[in-house]
């Protein structure tokens, strides 16, 4: 090694790293004669990632269905990464604010985009086969889509329309929950049973969702953006940003979901046309029957009237 003035500072800089929290260097050094060489398949865990799809059937492309949501869910990590680091950013810009929030809707465009991959990707014949073994399980039950939505916006704006007016700044957690619009997916309003779908779903992440309900009630996406100053709220590259997040999460991104789900369960002409986990899916996927707004304080009284409407 060369003994140089850049090295002379790195290594000052390693001492002072260590010193700082009460470690030898030496210690450390001496650890770096016995360390292996980093490798890509080590560092991305290729193997483990690869080992992780398990068939319930011999349908090949079943393969295809678990690898797209697989793929997804760790989409789904990339956006809740850049949501935190928006959420926790304390004195927040507009330049920070408008990147982060393009690379979360560069995600979701790449998500929409990527339907059809299930669209024209899948033998229906095989889906429709294959997916009986799914029940009750449903792309319904992604608790990190549900991560995102809480990080998003205040909750009043998840809670079914039906019920807003019961929902105010007193209201607890608890009860506001129980009237999330997806709610209306699995929970009988007539008897108010819970399908075993939602049931197993909440058993599994009910606590985590209220303790991210309360982390994030004033830090989600909404309330960083009103706690910015006023001049910076007008920021028109911002708004826009805000306004397309939005509409891509909202609009154009459930409907191409929908639009899958038409062409496999609706209009193939096999089975009876029933969601794996039993919801009324064409009503409770559809933006205009959601009205599931993140900001409607940033759209015209016209589009929130035709929200989803036009799709």
């Amino acid at each position: 090694m060369i003994n140089n003035e850049h090295t002379d500072h790195l290594l000052k800089e390693i001492e002072h790293k260590y010193q700082s929290i009460n470690q030898k260097t030496e210690t450390q050094l001496e650890g770096l004669l016995w360390s292996k060489p980093i490798t890509y398949w080590d560092y991305i865990q290729t193997d483990a990632l690869l080992n992780l799809q398990i068939q319930r059937t011999t349908l090949p492309d079943e393969m295809v269905f678990i690898m797209y949501h697989q793929v997804n869910e760790l989409i789904f990590k990339m956006i809740l990464w850049e949501m935190k680091q928006i959420s926790y950013c304390e004195q927040i810009d507009t330049v920070f604010f408008t990147e982060r929030l393009m690379r979360i809707s560069r995600y979701f465009d790449m998500l929409t985009s990527s339907f059809s991959i299930m669209a024209d990707g899948m033998e229906v014949e095989q889906y429709m086969k294959f997916r009986n073994t799914l029940t009750p399980a449903s792309g319904f039950q992604s608790a990190q889509y549900r991560l995102i939505e809480f990080s998003s916006t205040d909750l009043i704006n998840l809670i079914d329309h039906r019920y807003r007016d019961t929902i105010d700044s007193n209201t607890s957690y608890e009860f506001a929950f129980e009237h999330l619009y997806w709610q209306a997916a699995g929970v009988d309003y007539g008897s108010g049973k819970k399908s075993y779908l939602l049931d197993e779903f909440e058993k599994k992440y009910k606590k985590a969702f209220l303790n991210h309900i309360e982390e994030y009630n004033t830090i989600n996406i909404w309330q960083k953006f009103i706690q910015l100053p006023v001049n910076d709220q007008r920021n028109p590259e911002l708004v826009q940003a805000m306004r397309h997040y939005d509409r891509t999460v909202n609009i154009t991104w459930v409907m191409q979901h929908l639009n899958t789900a038409k062409k496999y369960i609706d209009h193939s002409g096999i089975g009876d046309g029933a969601a794996t986990g039993g919801s009324d899916w064409k009503k409770y996927m559809h933006p205009k029957f959601q009205r599931r707004i993140f900001f409607p304080e940033l759209w015209s009284s016209h589009e929130l009237e035709n929200w989803g409407v036009e799709i």
